[in-house]
């Protein structure tokens, strides 16, 4: 029988940047992976302080950016390769009015350190009412970061590649399987609607799509151009655009609405030729109040829950990851705002 501080069940944002936590803490943990290619793997990896539609920011923003900025730099300290893209958001304004908007929000104290006083235009796109700069915004390379991160929880004995099955979980005993452990910690997205621990907890599926696509004309490989959705660069000399917001239609299958949406999104813009090569999709844990659910289940002390990361799965999930942890080890009480006793 192998002792762990920690058992891990999932394998997304939420899962991932609290494994970095034990690992900087040097906790003895496994994390259980199913392999199948979860929302978080198959997201933008948008860094964004903005909303975008309104011009407006969220709580926290700043020390999550600052964050993780420093969770990055601690990864590429044990991984070897910076994750981290400075390529800022330019967020194509419809017309003037949104210029005026934009400049008035910007001397917001919220504001002023995101949005660029600047309008900056754009060559290759239609632009007519230029850009927009969302400063310190970025993007997560995923497909590196996920590949990275696996390879390292693999070359030191940390993952374990198959379904966590709950009954075997012995909750008197704290032993799943071969190991006895102190906690486990379910992120597990919206597969959480099958843990019978917590089942209930108020997540909604938000279905999104996005294409690759090989574009006629390349653009500048340094930006992350906004309008209806995200556009930016990729390695294999593919672009992504996307995502979309889907409440609705949640089946398992491609929605081809979704597709002549991002289509005709990305022709309002780019308006040269350009195909389709791939499609994917996901499901985002959302909470109606657009706020993580982290905590403590009722009558099993060490069993917890971190889900509910929503659109912005990377800064919810790299932030909150360190205010789980001290709520498990060091009894800081978790914010109202994030905690499960909230419902």
């Amino acid at each position: 029988m192998q002792k762990v501080d920690y058992i891990i069940v999932g394998d997304g944002y939420a899962a991932l940047f609290f494994a970095h936590q034990l690992i900087m803490n040097e906790k003895s943990f496994v994390i259980y992976s199913e392999g199948k290619k979860s929302a978080s793997q198959v997201s933008a990896g948008i860094i964004n302080p903005v909303v975008l539609k309104k011009f407006t920011t969220f709580w926290k923003a700043q020390e999550q950016i600052d964050f993780l900025r420093k969770t990055l730099i601690e990864i590429c300290e044990y991984t070897g390769e910076n994750y981290l893209i400075d390529a800022p958001i330019h967020r194509i304004f419809h017309d003037e009015n949104e210029q005026k908007l934009w400049l008035r929000k910007s001397d917001n104290i919220d504001l002023i350190n995101f949005l660029d006083k600047s309008f900056i235009p754009l060559y290759n796109v239609k632009n007519e009412f230029n850009t927009g700069k969302v400063n310190q915004s970025a993007r997560l390379n995923v497909e590196d970061f996920f590949y990275g991160m696996m390879n390292f929880l693999i070359s030191n004995n940390h993952l374990i590649s198959e379904y966590f099955d709950y009954n075997n979980l012995n909750t008197s005993e704290n032993i799943y399987k071969d190991f006895s452990f102190e906690h486990i910690v379910f992120c597990e997205g919206m597969g959480v609607k099958f843990n019978p621990f917590f089942s209930k907890i108020p997540v909604n599926p938000n279905k999104g799509h996005h294409i690759r696509v090989k574009l006629s004309d390349p653009l500048d490989k340094n930006i992350t151009i906004k309008k209806k959705h995200f556009l930016f660069p990729l390695n294999n000399d593919l672009y992504f655009y996307g995502g979309t917001y889907d409440r609705d239609q949640i089946h398992e299958n491609i929605d081809e609405s979704a597709i002549e949406q991002l289509k005709n999104g990305l022709s309002e813009f780019y308006q040269k030729e350009f195909d389709v090569k791939e499609v994917y999709f996901g499901f985002r844990p959302t909470v109606k109040d657009r706020r993580p659910i982290l905590g403590r289940h009722s009558e099993l002390n060490n069993l917890y829950v971190f889900n509910g990361l929503g659109a912005r799965g990377i800064l919810n999930g790299c932030y909150f990851s360190k205010t789980l942890f001290d709520f498990i080890e060091n009894n800081i009480p978790l914010p109202e705002e994030i905690s499960l006793s909230r419902f």
